[in-house]
């Protein structure tokens, strides 16, 4: 393994926490580039890796207080856009990305790992489409790319936790089988995200990955989560057509009230989120195949959910998580 010059988007999220700490007890220089904060709880990078504030929508900010004229080897990316609204993933989930492309190719960098999502096999909504336009860019940039597609995190599927605990039934959509997923830890993605970089395997592809064990709907999420807390399973069931009714409710007052359109938007990312499988889809069936969707890492979600119950760990929601 040949020490690199990394940079890094993304540092201060969970995921690219543990990208860092990854990537610096490998030995590789890490600068993580950092959007400064007006508020005072600027988290911070992993100790061994340095930060430069910089403005992601700004090139020149990119050039300047980033770069600053130095080489670089790699480029890694674990941003993405807080809210999903298409404003923010298009300034975020693409034109920052540019940006990033475009600066970090001027001072020697030859490959970029980035985070992406496996949603956008079928997308329908402002933020898969601003990164798929991205992955695009990547691609055709001659450059080479490994292209990460997680199923779902761990945070994005922990948000019932202290609800069950007060005695809650566990929400589902429908009968709680209509979707699945192979959840992966924000450590086991770190060390796939740090592989990419000496696995020439990885290079110049899309990598859909889960983590380890079998795909999980939600009701089997459920009833793990009660039998870890030693509780008869109750669930509540939530139609999907309640789900529809709020988008296009919203969509339409929307369309005078500019806060309900965002909260349309919002609510299509639920909807999203409540009706279709984390996993590798079929193209010509369109259907989403459990086998073949890869597995790494060693954790898994209900060895999470222990972790949190004994408060070894704190379950922090997903941007995008459903509850």
């Amino acid at each position: 393994m040949t020490p690199r010059r990394v940079l890094v988007l993304g540092a201060t999220g969970t995921i690219g926490q543990a990208t860092v700490r990854e990537l610096v007890s490998r030995g590789h220089e890490v600068v993580c580039l950092v959007r400064r904060r007006s508020d005072a709880a600027q988290p911070r990078v992993p100790a061994g890796a340095s930060e430069r504030f910089v403005d992601l929508g700004d090139p020149d900010s990119l050039t300047r207080e980033g770069l600053r004229g130095e080489p670089f080897d790699v480029l890694v990316s674990c941003l993405a856009s807080r809210t999903g609204l298409p404003g923010d993933a298009w300034a975020i989930d693409y034109r920052a990305h540019v940006h990033a492309l475009h600066a970090s190719r001027a001072v020697g960098v030859g490959h970029v790992v980035l985070l992406s999502a496996i949603c956008v096999q079928k997308p329908i909504l402002a933020f898969q489409h601003a990164k798929l336009a991205f992955e695009r860019d990547l691609i055709a940039s001659g450059l080479d790319y490994s292209i990460v597609r997680p199923t779902a995190f761990f945070k994005s599927l922990s948000g019932q936790i202290e609800r069950v605990r007060r005695g809650k039934p566990f929400l589902v959509f429908g009968d709680g089988t209509l979707t699945a997923c192979k959840p992966i830890s924000d450590d086991d993605l770190g060390r796939y995200l740090a592989d990419c970089l000496d696995d020439e395997g990885r290079r110049n592809r899309v990598l859909p990955i889960g983590g380890p064990g079998e795909a999980i709907t939600p009701k089997e999420q459920g009833e793990r989560l009660f039998a870890l807390l030693g509780r008869e399973p109750r669930f509540k069931h939530v139609p999907v057509a309640l789900l529809d009714g709020i988008v296009a409710t919203l969509a339409t007052v929307g369309r005078w009230v500019p806060a309900l359109a965002a909260k349309a938007e919002l609510a299509r990312i639920g909807r999203y989120y409540a009706t279709e499988s984390m996993l590798v889809l079929d193209p010509a069936t369109g259907r989403y195949d459990a086998q073949a969707t890869p597995s790494t890492g060693s954790e898994t979600l209900f060895d999470y959910y222990a972790r949190v119950i004994r408060g070894e760990a704190f379950a922090e929601r997903g941007d995008h998580a459903v509850f």
